[in-house]
């Protein structure tokens, strides 16, 4: 069928694959880091094109006749009248918002009447929690704003030439917080209620719609979210989940419908494919492992891994809450970490060492008890993240999460997401593909992890988990356990 691209502009570079049409295997690569200070909360969007073009110089798109975009979430790109940014764009790791998000939650009415409305409760990171910021915080540039744009929208609307038509996919759309995965709208009056008056808002176009084609007749496809284009390049289907194992975690699967979750624990995502991604995040992961090595006086992670495999599963009775940020899941924000079962026999570095590796697979064993109780089925489980590497993650992991645990290997999965996707609006277009069914691109290789006998071993490791994290926190969690 031909060549596509697929291009990923993350928060801090980006990063283009070049991929046979048919079969999806990478022909050629390019990348460019963002000319942007480390952690910046705010960027001239123009930064993104500049590193577009540093990746895709050399002559790699050469050939190429569709192009897919994937772009960090959660930013915002407010235009004016005439389409120029009324001021930087406000990235998903500026946290100035909190104050802005609880003011809209109960604006509304309270956690339930936004889970209903939208599939989510406003979080500071959230489009809509960032225009009631501008609001408050600069309502002259505020009352400029016409038009609202996501850093992938803006991408794909440059990209085309700055068209009349400005469009989105279901997607990213679903991350602001003024669409609905549920009906597939959007919400134009809670934009109003944020930001005080109406703005226009990007076409949300369907999965295998192209969003335009250039002067040159390159075929632009939607578009998404990096977490919706990973989750493309990675092949998941009904019954996959994946955790995401960073600082802080989540659990992510696919499922047929929106989950309206009154209690604001599940944040309900349209995927790139007609589907729908309900996630669940905690605020503790990986920081606990390294908390623990830090305590322990270790070096790296691969150094408590290694000592957490020297003691056995329940880690001799220890059992570490890893409350250390507080909690999202279950909701303690202002909590903290707990250590139990001290006894003299399990006063040991390595039984430390385990309890650290368990403590954090238990908590997001119960976030993933969250969208099982409302009916997601997880049958398989990707694990993310460099901890996924691990021999203490793979070995306690199948048992306590009772599912195959499956790691991927390293790859630039939203870029490939993007590049199927751009696949699949190509093939649409030239009549080989239907509009229901993406290309069937070989799936990730990974390595592959059974449970086996050790379901009943990860059963008790989370009855000892439980009993202790309800002990401590009565009645904060009912899932699990």
């Amino acid at each position: 069928m031909g060549i596509v691209a697929g291009l990923d502009s993350s928060s801090e570079f980006t990063r283009i694959v070049v991929c046979d049409a048919d079969t999806g295997a990478v022909l050629r690569q390019g990348y460019a880091p963002h000319p942007v200070e480390a952690k910046a909360t705010e960027v001239d969007p123009q930064v993104w094109l500049l590193s577009l073009g540093e990746a895709a110089g050399g002559g790699l798109l050469e050939g190429v006749q569709a192009i897919g975009v994937s772009a960090q979430q959660n930013g915002l790109v407010p235009l004016d009248a005439q389409g120029g940014p009324v001021r930087p764009a406000l990235l998903g790791n500026d946290k100035r918002a909190q104050v802005a998000a609880a003011d809209l939650i109960d604006g509304l009415g309270g956690r339930q009447a936004w889970a209903e409305a939208v599939g989510c409760v406003p979080q500071a990171a959230q489009p809509v929690a960032k225009l009631r910021w501008l609001a408050r915080s600069e309502p002259e540039a505020a009352q400029r704003i016409a038009a609202l744009m996501q850093p992938h929208d803006w991408l794909v609307w440059q990209l085309l030439g700055r068209p009349a038509r400005r469009t989105t996919d279901r997607g990213a759309a679903s991350g602001t917080g003024y669409w609905s995965a549920g009906t597939g709208s959007y919400r134009p009056d809670l934009v109003e209620l944020a930001l005080g008056h109406p703005c226009a808002l990007p076409d949300v176009l369907g999965p295998a719609e192209a969003a335009g084609t250039t002067p040159e007749g390159l075929l632009i496809s939607a578009g998404t979210g990096e977490t919706m284009a990973a989750a493309f390049g990675l092949g998941l289907g009904v019954g996959d989940a994946v955790v995401s194992l960073g600082a802080s975690g989540s659990v992510m699967a696919v499922h047929h419908e929106a989950l309206a979750d009154p209690s604001g624990m599940i944040t309900s995502f349209a995927d790139a494919t007609g589907m729908h991604l309900p996630v669940v995040h905690t605020l503790n992961a990986v920081r606990a492992l390294r908390g623990t090595a830090e305590l322990l006086g270790l070096g790296d992670l691969a150094e408590l891994s290694d000592l957490a495999m020297k003691s056995t599963p329940g880690s001799s009775g220890l059992v570490l809450l890893p409350y250390l940020e507080g909690e999202r899941t279950p909701q303690l924000p202002h909590t903290a970490g707990t250590l139990s079962g001290l006894r003299r026999e399990s006063m040991k570095a390595e039984h430390l060492a385990r309890a650290s590796f368990e403590g954090m697979l238990c908590s997001l064993a119960d976030a993933m008890d969250v969208l099982r109780s409302r009916g997601v089925e997880v049958r398989r489980v990707f694990l993310l993240g460099a901890a996924a590497e691990l021999p203490a993650v793979q070995a306690a992991a199948p048992a306590i999460f009772a599912a195959q645990v499956v790691v991927p290997q390293p790859a630039d999965y939203a870029a490939l997401g993007a590049a199927r996707q751009a696949a699949w609006a190509l093939g649409v277009a030239q009549g080989t593909l239907s509009p229901q069914s993406p290309p069937a691109w070989q799936g990730a290789a990974v390595q592959v992890f059974e449970p086996g006998d050790e379901l009943a071993v990860g059963r008790a490791v989370r009855q000892q988990y439980g009993a202790t994290r309800d002990h401590i926190h009565p009645g904060a969690f009912s899932f699990g356990g």
